[in-house]
């Protein structure tokens, strides 16, 4: 029989080894997406000029006149520039850091989540609100801190727009320019808007684990066989439309973090703070700025946070009821 300590031992290494399964796979399967939200949130993003036409009050005739206004292009727009411009290849532009830090990212929120729920239910009433709240926030703060570096890496991969026949940099490239140009602390920027972003993963997981509590305790309609089988598969569904409908939720109240995130990462710009940033892009570009890329985001992140944590969820089901 294994000893408390070990259990231990073996139940984080279970939620390390299915997080980085997780992410690894909706890494994989979301990443074009992904190319195009950077895109979008880039203040390089050429914009397209429309022509409104207006009235001109007080004149005779009352004549018209045309009113130029600048408009971001959409999801298709861009992912057609994309494809003729530079190439299919160039949709999974920053996978290869992706897949290097996904995996271990992953693993080690998945890892700090659970035991930082163990240690939090503790202290607070078990499994209720604050300890979700707690157990995602200190989760999220340590992986942010570890895994910037590789994420900055990713985003100037991302915004990084080649023409068709040149060589584009590699990942291994890409870091040694951002540590030739501005030294180690250019892997670090951004940070500032990582840490923000806490507050998606804290509405996310709160939001998720109380859908989780009630697909447990919600009474299941009775298939026409009853077997265990069916049972589990309706809870894997379940599960997925939870992860999606909490993701769904956090991302469009905290979005406007991560246009400031892609600003501040962006190479040779005016962006050097995150409350500069925020104000700069609110005076120059308007508030509707802060959620360009929003829909890109969605169709990229509900599937992607429905295959990450349902894919854990499996892993972690399937192990723990092996090992028993």
């Amino acid at each position: 029989m294994a000893t408390a300590p070990s259990q231990q031992k073996e139940n984080t290494l279970l939620h390390l080894f299915a997080g980085g399964c997780g992410g690894t796979v909706g890494a994989i399967f979301t990443c074009p997406l992904e190319v195009i939200k950077t895109r979008l949130q880039s203040s390089r993003l050429a914009l397209r000029t429309v022509y409104y036409p207006q009235v001109q009050l007080g004149t005779i005739s009352g004549a018209g006149v045309v009113r130029p206004t600048s408009v971001s292009p959409g999801l298709l727009q861009v992912l057609k520039s994309i494809l003729e411009k530079e190439g299919p290849r160039s949709l999974f532009r920053g996978l290869g850091p992706n897949l290097v830090g996904v995996a271990p990212s992953r693993a080690v929120y998945f890892a700090c989540y659970s035991k930082a729920k163990e240690q939090f239910n503790g202290i607070f009433v078990p499994n209720s609100n604050i300890v979700h709240v707690f157990s995602s926030g200190s989760a999220a703060f340590i992986t942010n801190t570890l895994m910037n570096p590789i994420w900055m890496v990713k985003t100037r991969m991302q915004l990084e727009r080649k023409v068709r026949g040149s060589k584009q940099m590699n990942t291994v490239q890409c870091a040694r320019y951002v540590y030739q140009t501005e030294g180690i602390r250019g892997f670090y920027r951004g940070l500032t808007a990582s840490y923000a972003g806490i507050s998606e993963t804290i509405i996310c997981f709160a939001i998720y684990e109380s859908l989780k509590k009630w697909l447990k305790e919600a009474p299941l309609t009775p298939s026409t066989n009853g077997t265990e089988r069916s049972r589990s598969s309706t809870n894997f569904f379940g599960l997925m439309a939870a992860a999606a409908i909490s993701k769904g939720c956090a991302s469009c109240i905290a979005y406007p973090h991560e246009v400031i995130r892609t600003r501040l990462r962006e190479e040779g710009t005016k962006y050097k703070a995150f409350i500069q940033t925020a104000r700069l892009i609110a005076r120059e570009e308007g508030y509707l700025a802060f959620y360009r890329g929003l829909f890109a985001q969605l169709i990229r992140q509900i599937p992607n946070t429905a295959i990450v944590l349902s894919t854990y969820e499996l892993i972690v089901y399937l192990l723990e009821d092996r090992t028993k």
